[in-house]
């Protein structure tokens, strides 16, 4: 008879839930700037735009220009014509319309 093996995860490796103050996710907030946009913007304007505004802010992140862009074009990607945003140019996003 086979023993089944437990492991218990190593201590501070559970990953605890953040406490943020952010009203809405980083793409819904992406989306809003875009839709007051008259021109494609790049990840940093958004970012800079967003956290003028008040709609999100980086809980910690030393990049979160990067983790947009990524996430950006991970929703492109994924959803082909369904998403919300395109690729303008080098860097640039904005509303599919």
């Amino acid at each position: 008879m086979a023993r089944k093996k437990t492991t218990t995860p190593k201590k501070g490796t559970r990953r605890k839930p953040r406490a943020s103050g952010n009203p809405m996710s980083a793409l819904d907030a992406a989306a809003k700037v875009l839709a007051h946009a008259a021109e494609p913007l790049s990840a940093r304007q958004l970012i800079e735009r967003m956290t003028q505004k008040g709609y999100w802010t980086s809980p910690s992140g030393r990049t979160p220009w990067g983790t947009l862009s990524a996430a950006l074009q991970r929703e492109i990607k994924t959803k082909g014509k369904a998403s919300r945003f395109k690729k303008t140019g080098r860097g640039r996003f904005a509303l599919r319309a």
